[in-house]
């Protein structure tokens, strides 16, 4: 098979397995339990991410779009709507499902969030509150801290994403500047019982992390959020009402976010439905069922995307290396030495990485990732590397991400373009729509980090 064919048809198998719509309704039976078991009065769906739409359509099938009293969802713009026949929830009027801006927050996600609140508010003991949460979520649903306003909130995310903070820095801030994040949806949904599903698009599948943590105990503080302004010297570029809103919570004189010992979060489950580790095990499976030598070599990749590009490249040289060392040779007649066995193995590794912009390019993780793969491998032939974001959105930009082998710069530099140049400007998406190596997928409804698939002959 075509090792491009190959790779697509791997990460294909991959989404499948963390669908949130399959994946929503294993948990159906244990709801429909509860809510017989308990003998709620009312049922509100509280959704927000990228995949929230197509997991509030699996709720409705699963338990009833009769059982269910009144619903608000917040997903990315363009994620709302779906050729797929499925998707019928967009049509409730239960569940009203708002569109708004990520991974910078913009006034329809303001607005969209005074709406969940407003039904939360709504809740009380006899009221059972199902949360659905993917990746997004941080972005979609927003409420800035009194005091600070959603411009302000909007300058200090662009600064971190250029920085290049990762999820965990990034949400700590989120959490202490936010109304809503780090627990606090529970404390405004309390006393109902909440069931969170959660498609984690966090390393380690953290709680407080995936989100921001709206419905669980939240790990970090005033001062975490502090640290990190000052990791990235960004104390005189942040707008002065955020710094000031972190330096009087890390005095005490703002109350710290709700911690694991809160009575809020007494009626509280949170559940994974759906991760990498997920994707990543789909992924060897359908790779061994096309007869390759799978191997799942890392679920963390993390740190700059570019440097994790080189990393992998060595990685998949090295074993190409030991490969052509190893498969006994033969001479045909005519004198040609050929092999008399070939192998195909298939390296498989998921997380998220950074990107610290310095250009003005245009890019995400995961074409930054594979433009520096491609520049390590450039005249080796026999790898071949898939790199994607599993949502279908790679950063700003309409790509997944890219698919680089041995052919690639070579090809780019019959273009006329300097591999070099474009990954100084962080522009690694406009380098690859001229040579053809974009994965353009649309949205795929899902959101559970990146996958990197590696092909070597």
């Amino acid at each position: 098979m075509n090792p491009e064919l190959t790779v697509k048809k791997i990460f294909t198998a991959s989404l499948a397995a963390v669908d949130p719509v399959s994946a929503l309704k294993k948990y159906a039976g244990t709801i429909v339990a509860d809510l017989l078991k308990q003998d709620f009065q009312r049922v509100f769906i509280a959704g927000f991410g990228k995949a929230a739409g197509q997991m509030a359509m699996a709720v409705s099938e699963s338990i009833g779009a009769d059982v269910i009293t009144d619903g608000v969802v917040i997903t990315k713009y363009g994620h709302a709507v779906s050729d797929d026949s499925r998707f019928t929830i967009h049509d409730s009027r239960k569940i009203r499902v708002y569109e708004a801006g990520h991974p910078i927050p913009d006034e329809n996600g303001l607005k969209a969030t005074g709406e969940v609140i407003s039904l939360l508010q709504k809740a009380d003991k006899h009221t059972l509150v199902l949360c659905l949460i993917s990746g997004g979520g941080s972005a979609l649903l927003t409420l800035p801290y009194d005091g600070i306003t959603l411009d302000e909130k909007q300058q200090i995310t662009q600064l971190l994403l250029k920085a290049g903070a990762d999820i965990f820095e990034l949400n700590s801030i989120r959490k202490h500047i936010s109304g809503v994040k780090g627990g606090r949806l529970a404390e405004i949904a309390a006393p109902a019982t909440v069931v969170s599903l959660i498609l984690s698009d966090v390393i380690g599948d953290r709680l407080d992390v995936i989100a921001s943590g709206t419905t669980a105990p939240d790990t970090s503080t005033f001062k975490d959020a502090l640290n990190v302004i000052h990791k990235y010297g960004l104390e005189k570029k942040i707008p002065a009402s955020i710094l000031d809103v972190l330096n009087r919570g890390g005095e005490g004189l703002i109350p710290e976010t709700p911690k694991q010992d809160n009575p809020v979060f007494n009626n509280v489950t949170n559940m994974i439905i759906g991760s990498n580790p997920v994707a990543l095990n789909a992924a060897k499976h359908s790779a061994q069922a096309l007869g390759l030598d799978a191997e799942i070599t890392s679920a963390d990749i993390s740190g700059e995307a570019k440097e994790a590009g080189k990393r992998l490249a060595e990685k998949a040289i090295n074993i190409r290396n030991l490969l052509r060392a190893c498969i006994p040779t033969a001479r045909r007649p005519d004198g040609r030495q050929v092999t008399s066995d070939k192998k195909k193995i298939c390296l498989i590794s998921g997380g998220e990485t950074t990107v610290t912009v310095k250009g003005n390019g245009k890019g995400g993780r995961n074409t930054e990732l594979a433009l520096s793969f491609a520049v390590e491998i450039q005249g080796v032939r026999g790898i071949t590397l898939l790199s994607a974001g599993t949502d279908g959105t790679d950063g700003p930009t309409d790509a997944a991400g890219a698919i680089v082998d041995g052919e690639t710069i070579d090809k780019a530099k019959s273009l006329g373009l300097d591999p070099a140049e474009y990954l100084t400007n962080n522009d690694s998406y406009t380098f690859f729509k001229q040579t053809g190596s974009l994965l353009i997928t649309g949205p795929t409804g899902t959101n559970v980090m990146d996958l990197q698939i590696i092909l070597i002959e």
